[in-house]
């Protein structure tokens, strides 16, 4: 399966560390966040890989080129303007696969992905996977995912106040089927978190994927130095 990493966000979170270099190329651990990423994709068999860049995208192609020296082939859309998650995603409509894994690009959930990739392979009907993470110890991000009986999202409400219903948290990690791009806007900014998510709940075609394995991010530099902290082991 293909993996597409959206990599294009400004990581205004993090001040004067991204003034210079795009946020998956912040140094974690010695080495740029994004290679680490990709690394783990690769240690799993995702050898197409395709890369959404944008706000100083060219160091991300100059540096990591076409993937060749790694084992993988990698491939770049790139944003002239910010479209937002959703908008990154149909501007590389040409470039996607029938099926695909999207990771967000300053992430990091050690996990199987093949298996998240297997659950929407057996699935007739589903048109996404969302890995949620059981959030029982304190990550600094609010619940935000709430899933019904028979396993699908049931809610998505990012920065909700706590509630008893909302259990998980997106966790950065899903797969789709090309057809998710025919619930995006044409020609606009977008975003899957507002466009995307609440159509595919409303049709009951969004499944969990629960995941007991605590997520990581690059977006503000106390989570910045957790995964320092993480990846040096």
């Amino acid at each position: 399966m293909q993996a597409v990493i959206l990599a294009g966000g400004l990581g205004t979170r993090l001040g004067d560390i991204t003034k210079s270099v795009p946020k998956p190329m912040v140094v974690v651990a010695g080495k740029p966040y994004l290679e680490h990423q990709l690394a783990m994709l690769a240690g799993q068999g995702f050898s197409d890989v395709l890369l959404l860049t944008g706000y100083l995208g060219e160091q991300i192609e100059d540096y990591f080129g076409d993937g060749s020296s790694r084992g993988i082939s990698i491939r770049y859309s790139r944003e002239t303007t910010p479209q937002g998650t959703g908008g990154a995603l149909r501007d590389a409509a040409a470039l996607l696969a029938a099926e695909f894994l999207l990771v967000y690009g300053d992430s990091y959930l050690p996990i199987d992905y093949t298996a998240v990739a297997d659950r929407l392979g057996e699935s007739t009907d589903a048109t996404g996977v969302m890995v949620v993470y059981d959030n029982s110890e304190a990550t600094t991000v609010a619940n935000n995912i709430s899933l019904d009986a028979k396993g699908h999202v049931a809610r998505y409400a990012k920065d909700a106040p706590p509630t008893a219903n909302l259990r998980y948290v997106d966790a950065g990690v899903l797969a789709f089927r090309r057809r998710v791009l025919d619930y995006l806007p044409a020609g606009q900014s977008a975003s899957l978190e507002q466009e995307v998510y609440p159509k595919l709940i409303a049709e009951h075609r969004l499944i969990g994927y629960p995941t007991t394995q605590r997520f990581y991010d690059i977006g503000t530099p106390d989570r910045l130095a957790s995964i320092e902290r993480l990846l040096a082991q």
